[in-house]
């Protein structure tokens, strides 16, 4: 897949090493030409100099072709029309945008843009909504037996009850993030577009929940 990201500070260029690493391809743009140091000189993305929410750089970037967009440079107000723009002028689903203040944040992510913030933490997060087909785990028993993993809700599953994205024994949904807000899922609990799934996962079903996540809606659950 191809991914463009606006920025690259400390953690736009993070993000590009690891996006790249992980064998998709990635273009990064940046107002600062000096700002490309950041990357390995073996770098082999697109770096393009410009704004970001310019149409014509996005276009240069290859949003066309781009499943998922990461807006992360230092300015609220520049992320969320970088976020925006991707959105509703190149429809592209998987958007994230760093933003520093917190009750914007609520907002913006009410309105369906994932928002994330700090170095170290963003760089994980952006990941996780960028490539969620990319299991990520939040913490794992001593055995490794059991993990905890979160994801975005996939378009699959919204509007269907999210107790049926469940596996007796092998996974379970236990927390879910709307709207900025945590809750416990009821066995009622919808899926809504935005949703940031908290599941618990044995270790060896983990391709199992993969594929349910990718649309195996069709199945039942159990709890």
């Amino acid at each position: 897949m191809h991914v463009v990201v606006v920025g690259c500070g400390r953690v736009g260029a993070a993000l590009t090493q690891e996006i790249s690493g992980l064998g998709h391809t990635v273009a990064i743009i940046d107002k600062r030409e000096t700002a490309f140091r950041r990357l390995p000189p073996d770098f082999a993305g697109r770096r393009i100099h410009g704004f970001g929410f310019d149409r014509d750089r996005l276009r240069e970037a290859g949003i066309e072709e781009a499943s998922a967009v990461a807006a992360v440079t230092s300015g609220d107000n520049s992320n969320i029309m970088v976020a925006r723009i991707a959105r509703e002028t190149f429809g592209i689903e998987r958007v994230v945008a760093r933003i520093y203040d917190p009750g914007r944040a609520t907002i913006y992510q009410r309105l369906g843009i994932p928002t994330v913030a700090t170095v170290a933490w963003t760089t994980d997060q952006a990941m996780r909504r960028l490539l969620p087909s990319e299991t990520r785990t939040e913490w794992a028993d001593s055995t490794g037996a059991v993990v905890l993993v979160e994801r975005m809700l996939p378009d699959v599953w919204v509007g269907k009850p999210l107790a049926k994205l469940g596996e007796t024994g092998k996974w379970r949904v236990v927390a879910v993030t709307r709207t900025g807000e945590a809750m416990i899922p009821t066995h009622s609990l919808i899926g809504q577009e935005g949703d940031m799934l908290l599941v618990v996962v044995t270790t060896d079903s983990l391709p199992g929940f993969e594929l349910r996540m990718a649309g195996d809606a069709g199945q039942g659950g159990g709890h």
